[in-house]
Parts: structure tokens; C-alpha cells; sequence
């Protein structure tokens, strides 16, 4: 089909997609001030550009979308991985990996019975269409909850589980649309085990063998590193998915592991991802937009608001609550992260799973789940950091952390750590003395609105000033400590027992 292209259709094609980019990225700035879900956006742009919008492209292979947004999905979990802290889910594993697994075979069954019993569809179709939304969304829930100030346990838990349950919910789609109807409990046990213990493998290995060999390969330009991360989080999801295991929480966990191994140029790294997980929400949106008809949704409203709302005040809070019973979590906690339960493109991509199989009913199943998705994240994004105020969770000292930048400085076997002073930070207003960072660290140098210069002992840091530290390997840990503590607590940090762990 390529050899058919010619250069003036390819010239067309680009310009469509550059003007497709450039109007979403325009609107989401609108939206973004009024607290609306990005998705939402790209979904409309979809639709005016499909067959019964203003664009008349005719666009209704699931297949395809089902192939492409498992792949936009990947990247958008790798750019998940990287940009999460190890800090910040440490210690969250244990109940976010409950609420991945156990939690979603409870929302389903929730789900499904509710979806059975008030709307009539047989047991087949509801515990499908249970299973496409069991999940929520990594990319939604990466982008509402970081505008959040949440405690770090609390935020840590929300994003591992949002970027660990999406492939228990496609093993379960898998399982339930198949031909051969539903399957045993052993049968499905067995699947569940196998996909996750073997994805969760070759993620680890991926992670911490391509972190050993990117700290050993000095690559004569900056801008490799992010190619080669982003190649080994590609590389996890595909060799999983040729041995038979979950390829989505391989490359998730390799992510977080090359994300938090403090691999040279981690800005760089992790602009470049930030970049190419918009890029991939934005086509996965487009292309999912473009497959619906606007005719057919009209339909779906009345079983998407009544399954959207058995899920949202049913099934979440349920299951949340399930799984968090042994880790005795406050019913503030257990209350926001049921609410924070987001559902995206996930569902979307998932219930194309079903039109691969043949399933009955597969298209009224899809136009269910585009509707829910188009109208409940409106519902609870905007409402997140309003809810979290009512609770008593909002604390604004969780947005005032660093993030260091590390560079090898091979003449000295040192590093360069760079460091923005953020805005209510401790670190404003302190003179340079008054940071007593361990001894062989020092600040070698200040850059304020441009400008770069060596400061005097005496001068007193403002708000937006990046501090370049020169630190050996072995304080390199210390130094981030004591900067963390400065911008908590500021010069008494010592005296209020601050040290900057977690």
C-alpha cells in the first residue's frame, strides 16, 4: 500500500497531520484552563476528521486501531515509567499490585452484574465489557493527578496501579470475548499468573540489564540516551509479547527501573518522553475518534451512563475498598483513590479487542464504552483536586520537591547536578553558606534569567535560580538529601529533624 503514495498524497497527509496537531494542541490549552480531560479534545478532532465529520475520512478498521493503540499505549506506559520516582511508590507496590489484580476482578465482576441485571445483556457481554473498563487509565490519571498535591504514599499507590492494571484487564477481555465463551477459573488463573509473572520478568531484566549497559556506554551525543531507553522499553514489550507474556507491564516496569537508575542526561531522557507520550495520546485519540459514528452513540448513551455510574459509585469503591482492607489505609485514602479511578483510552483500545474476535454485539459494545469514557472523566478529573481538598489530603508540600539533573564529568570522576530553586521553596532566600552541603560538594555555579555566575559565599538564592553542584559519586545521594530537606523546611531543617529521605 506504501509503493501507492505518491509525493503529493504524502505532502497532503503530512500537512493534515501537522494542522491536526497544531488546532489539538491550541484547544487543549482552552481546555486545560477549564479543567477538562485532554482525551477529550483529541476524541472530537477524531470525529470531525472521520467519515461523518467535516474531514469524510473513512476509517472502521478495528484491527488496525486495536494494533496501533496497544503500541501508542506501550509508550505512553514507558513515558510513565520514566517519569515516575521510585521514592514516590516505594513502598506501594504491595496494595497498588492487590488493586492491579485482585481489584480489577472485582470491579468486573461488579461490573458485570450490574450490567446483566439492570440492562438485560447476557453474562458473555457484560463480563466482557466489564473487563474493558476495569482499568484505569495510566495516561488520564498521570496527567490529572500530577496537578494534585496529594500525600506521596497516597499519589505513589494511584500511579503504580494505573500503570500496572492495564494488562490484567486485557488478559480478562482476551479471555472472556474468546469464541470458546468464558473460561474456567483455573483456566483463567493460570493465564493471569503466566502473562504477569513472565511480563514482570523480562521487564525487570530489560531494566536493570539495559541500566548497566547505558552507564557503560558513554554515547558520543546527549540525545542518544533518550532513543536508547525508549528502544529497551520497546524492546521489554515485545520480547514479552513473544514469550506469551503481558508485554504492556513489561515495558512499565523497565521504564520505572531505567527511569530511577540515575542514567546520564535524565532530563533529556525525560523531556523526550514526555514529548512522545503526547504524541502517541494524541494519534491513539485521533484514530479511536475517527472509528466512531456519531449515528450509532446516540444508542449507547442511556447503557453507558447506567454502566459508567454501577462502575463509578459501585464497583470502584468496592474493590478499592476490598483490597485496601489489609493494609488498614484511613477511609479518606480508600475514598479519593476509589474517585481516582480514571478511565481513558484504555477502555477504548480494549473493546476494539473484541471486534477481532467476532464477538456479538461488538460495535454496540464499543460505542457503550466511547460514551462512558467521553463522559465520566469530565465528571471526575476537573472534580480531583476539589475532593482532595474535602478530604483533608491536599498537601501543597508535595509540590515542592526537586528533581536533580545528573551529567558525567569524567575529569574529576564527578557528576554535575543541576537543581530549579521552585517557587515557596526553603531554598529561597538562603545564602550559599547557609546550605552546608557535605564536604567535597560544592555549588559551582548560578544561573538567574540567563544569566551564569559564580557565587560569593554571601549570596542569597532566589525562586527559579538552577544551581549547578559538583559532587563526587559517593555524596551524590547525601547532596540530594540535603537540598530535598532546604526546600522542606528551609535553614532550621537540622533542627526540625528534616533529612530529606521519604
Amino acid at each position: 500500500m506504501l509503493r501507492n503514495v505518491t509525493l503529493p498524497q504524502l505532502y497532503l497527509v503530512l500537512l493534515v497531520g501537522c494542522v491536526t496537531v497544531l488546532v489539538s494542541l491550541a484547544v487543549i490549552r482552552m481546555t486545560h484552563r477549564m479543567g477538562l480531560p485532554a482525551l477529550l479534545v483529541f476524541l472530537g478532532v477524531g470525529m470531525l476528521l472521520g467519515e461523518d465529520g467535516l474531514g469524510g475520512i473513512a476509517f472502521a478498521d478495528f484491527e488496525m486501531a486495536q494494533s496501533l493503540g496497544t503500541f501508542a499505549l506501550t509508550l505512553i506506559l514507558i513515558e510513565g515509567g520514566l517519569s515516575t520516582r521510585w521514592k514516590t511508590i516505594s513502598g506501594q507496590l504491595a496494595p497498588a499490585s492487590v488493586l492491579a489484580t485482585v481489584g480489577v476482578v472485582a470491579s468486573v465482576l461488579v461490573t458485570a452484574a450490574g450490567t446483566h441485571f439492570l440492562l438485560g445483556f447476557s453474562w458473555q457481554f457484560s463480563l466482557v465489557i466489564g473487563a474493558v473498563v476495569g482499568s484505569t487509565d495510566a495516561a488520564a490519571v498521570f496527567s490529572e493527578l500530577r496537578g494534585v498535591g496529594l500525600p506521596r504514599r497516597l499519589s505513589g499507590l494511584i500511579e503504580a496501579e494505573s500503570g500496572l492494571n492495564d494488562a490484567p484487564a486485557m488478559i480478562l477481555v482476551l479471555a472472556f470475548a474468546s469464541a470458546a465463551g468464558v473460561p474456567s477459573t483455573g483456566e483463567l488463573v493460570g493465564t493471569l499468573v503466566w502473562q504477569l509473572a513472565a511480563g514482570t520478568s523480562i521487564g525487570l531484566a530489560v531494566g536493570f540489564g539495559g541500566a548497566w549497559l547505558l552507564r557503560r556506554l558513554a554515547l558520543p551525543v546527549s540525545g542518544l540516551y533518550p532513543l536508547a531507553v525508549f528502544s529497551l522499553g520497546v524492546a521489554a514489550f515485545a520480547s514479552a509479547g513473544a514469550l506469551g507474556g503481558s508485554g504492556l507491564i513489561s515495558a512499565y516496569l523497565a521504564a520505572l527501573v531505567l527511569g530511577n537508575s540515575r542514567l546520564p542526561h535524565r532530563a533529556a531522557t525525560q523531556s523526550f518522553a514526555t514529548g512522545l507520550g503526547w504524541i502517541a495520546q494524541l494519534g491513539m485519540f485521533v484514530m479511536l475518534g475517527m472509528l466512531a459514528n456519531p449515528a450509532g452513540l446516540v444508542d449507547a448513551v442511556v447503557p453507558a451512563l447506567v454502566i459508567g455510574a454501577v462502575l463509578t459509585l459501585a464497583a470502584r469503591p468496592l474493590s478499592v475498598a476490598l483490597c485496601l482492607l489489609p493494609f488498614r489505609r484511613p477511609w479518606r485514602e480508600q475514598a479519593f483513590t476509589a474517585w481516582a479511578g480514571l478511565r481513558g483510552a484504555v477502555p477504548i483500545v480494549l473493546a476494539t479487542i473484541p471486534h477481532s474476535m467476532r464477538l456479538e454485539g461488538a460495535q454496540s459494545l464499543w460505542e457503550i464504552v466511547f460514551i462512558l469514557v467521553g463522559v465520566y472523566p469530565v465528571l471526575q478529573g476537573p472534580a480531583m483536586a476539589w475532593i482532595a481538598r474535602r478530604l483533608r489530603l491536599d498537601d501543597p508540600s508535595a509540590l515542592r520537591e526537586i528533581d536533580v539533573e545528573i551529567a558525567p564529568l569524567d575529569a574529576i570522576e564527578g557528576e554535575v547536578l543541576t537543581t530549579i530553586v521552585p517557587k515557596g521553596s526553603g531554598l529561597a532566600g538562603l545564602r550559599l553558606f547557609e546550605l552546608r552541603l557535605p564536604e567535597g560538594s560544592v555549588i559551582a555555579a548560578v544561573v538567574r534569567q540567563d544569566r551564569l555566575f559564580v557565587p560569593e559565599a554571601g549570596e542569597r538564592l532566589r525562586s527559579n535560580d538552577q544551581l549547578i553542584v559538583v559532587a563526587p559519586p559517593a555524596l551524590h545521594e547525601a547532596t540530594e538529601r540535603r537540598l530535598t530537606a532546604l526546600t522542606r523546611a528551609g535553614r532550621l531543617a537540622r533542627w526540625l529533624g528534616e533529612t530529606g529521605r521519604d
